[in-house]
């Protein structure tokens, strides 16, 4: 059997892994994890960002797009993370020179006095669905003069010199708020976006009360009834820190690939991962870079429930990764099959970096509490 070398390193980059103070008591209720508050007590800080309550992007977002170099590495909580033109290399297209955004069907719900975005991942649009809703969008899209890229049915890809200076909010930031801070504004003076708006209603007018939108409705779905602008950036050369990269997430995956670095999916376990692992400790790699035998997994049970506000599963969730991961991956430290494990946790608007390593683990005068990461 395959498994991780001494040399090799892990990182765990958790979005959505920290809830916020206020809500701490409730998600880890009855939580027992002494793996992760072992490994967390021992280990080394690395970067604790902060954030603020209303920037656009989120956490996990910055923190990969910092990595790969695509926005300064000592911008800390600056609210940049530029990564269209690297979801829609990950979904089998080009981006080329050009900037883009990506853009997504959601629902917007009305309440009583403004309107909320629903979470898209929730809303369980099939790709035929999807295919007939772009179908209608696309020349209402085209004849704006905007350029549309969709190699997945459910995420479109929009360039237009229109959209030069726009700032689009992510989806998961805006998700269950009230809409309106959140929409595409110009970047320098705050104002709406007049062509954005233009064509938003296009597309809106389109699909309201279109057929699908009624069988879906009919079947207890909500109505897919607008478009989402985010990520917005243009492709640049990057460089990776890791060997390999494993996520499910198509920036981090196109990330890798504009890096020309191994990727795959994340895997199920740590003993997934050293059963199917890979000897990548070639040192003369790309001159022998700090990246040989690094692998960053993206792990993303957390997303849903931390929205939904469902910390029942956002509890047993995490309950899995002390089983799954943080276990066996102290204990591979413990006997040096494992050289070094970084963790990443990021919540809403702030993330905390560590690592670990099989000496700090002898380190008894470290006292760290999983409650000081938590933030406010």
């Amino acid at each position: 059997m395959r498994s991780i070398m001494l040399a090799n390193r892990l990182h765990l980059l958790l979005p959505f892994a920290l809830p916020a103070a206020a809500d701490a008591s409730t998600a880890l209720h009855d939580i027992q994890s002494p793996a992760l508050d072992k490994l967390l007590a021992r280990a080394t800080l690395v970067e604790r960002v902060v954030g603020e309550d209303f920037q656009r992007t989120l956490p996990h977002e910055r923190w990969v797009a910092r990595q790969f170099g695509t926005v300064p590495s000592g911008a800390g909580a600056a609210d940049e993370a530029p990564l269209a033109p690297y979801m829609l290399r990950a979904d089998g297209g080009e981006p080329g020179t050009a900037t883009w955004a990506c853009v997504q069907p959601v629902h917007v719900r009305i309440a009583h006095d403004h309107l909320v975005l629903i979470d898209p991942a929730s809303l369980a649009i099939t790709d035929a669905e999807a295919t007939t809703l772009l179908e209608v969008a696309r020349p209402l899209i085209e004849e704006l003069g905007v350029r549309i890229e969709a190699p997945r049915p459910a995420r479109w890809y929009l360039a237009s010199d229109a959209f030069g200076t726009l700032a689009g909010a992510s989806p998961l930031r805006a998700s269950g708020r009230n809409i309106e801070i959140w929409l595409p504004h110009e970047a320098h003076t705050g104002e709406r976006s007049r062509a954005w708006m233009k064509l938003q209603n296009e597309v809106q007018m389109a699909w309201f009360e279109h057929p699908l939108n009624e069988a879906r409705e009919a079947r207890g779905l909500p109505a897919i009834n607008s478009i989402w602008f985010h990520a917005q950036g243009a492709a640049q050369p990057v460089q990776s820190p890791f060997a390999r990269v494993l996520s499910d997430a198509a920036a981090t995956r196109g990330l890798a690939l504009t890096a020309g670095v191994e990727t795959g999916a994340p895997p199920a376990s740590f003993a997934a991962l050293v059963s199917g692992a890979n000897d990548v400790n070639d040192a003369t790699r790309a001159g022998g870079n700090s990246a040989a035998g690094a692998t960053l997994v993206e792990l993303d049970p957390f997303s849903a429930p931390y929205i939904e506000q469902d910390w029942a599963r956002w509890n047993e969730a995490f309950a899995a990764l002390e089983t799954d991961w943080f276990a066996p991956a102290l204990a591979a430290l413990q006997t040096g099959r494992l050289g070094e494990l970084g963790l990443t946790l990021c919540g809403d608007t702030g993330s905390v970096t560590l690592t670990v390593t099989r000496g700090d683990l002898r380190k008894f005068w470290r006292r760290r509490l999983l409650a000081s990461l938590f933030i406010e």
